[in-house]
């Protein structure tokens, strides 16, 4: 399996790099997390540059993608060249995932139409300006389409992909590894409350 994380210039590393390090904890052959952007290297919101290890064409083809979030999203979807690569995501043969700002890209791909969605407070108004219901809660999911908002509740995209992609049992010991000690159950918890009902029932067997 293989979950691209697309991670553009501006990036928000919370929003990128938690997801990596939760789904990274699933050791299974086969199983690879990618940093996905448009150019080789990208810097952060905060100026931390990281190298991507797919482009976007391969990033498309993966077996899920999360889209990230970051201060230049407006200018992303305003791109041409980087919007017309991402036209070949398709949430009826991958899982589709966009964490915070991320929404506005699904939103501008026709992909939230008549699907309502989560993401940060302050790129709620752009999301709603694109004719998507924005819902008050930190995750939402329909069918392979998955949406969070808030920085942290990248936790819970992470958890969603690893019980659709691998298991239920997989998402809960990722979710215990990278809790904070004395507070383990608490998160694992928080997390499949979160998600649970968005699974199918088989899944959390």
């Amino acid at each position: 399996m293989h979950i691209a994380i697309l991670t553009f210039d501006g990036y928000n590393e919370l929003d990128s790099l938690i997801a990596l390090g939760i789904l990274n904890r699933v050791k299974e052959p086969g199983w690879r997390v990618s940093i996905a952007s448009p150019t080789p290297r990208v810097q952060s919101m905060n100026g931390v540059t990281i190298d991507a290890t797919v482009d976007l064409d391969e990033a498309c083809r993966a077996d899920a993608v999360i889209i990230g979030s970051g201060s230049k999203t407006r200018e992303v979807v305003e791109d041409a060249a980087i919007m017309s690569s991402l036209r070949s995501l398709d949430p009826t043969r991958q899982l589709l995932a966009a964490q915070c700002s991320g929404a506005l890209v699904l939103a501008r791909l026709g992909h939230l139409d008549d699907v309502p969605a989560c993401t940060d407070l302050v790129t709620k108004p752009w999301v709603v300006a694109a004719g998507v219901e924005v819902l008050n809660q930190p995750f939402f999911a329909r069918g392979n389409l998955a949406t969070a908002g808030g920085c942290l509740a990248s936790t819970y995209l992470a958890t969603w992909i690893i019980a659709r992609l691998h298991s239920f049992e997989a998402a809960k010991d990722a979710m215990h590894y990278v809790a904070p000690v004395g507070e383990k159950d608490e998160y694992v918890d928080r997390a499949l409350r979160n998600v649970t009902s968005y699974l199918e029932p088989a899944a959390t067997r």
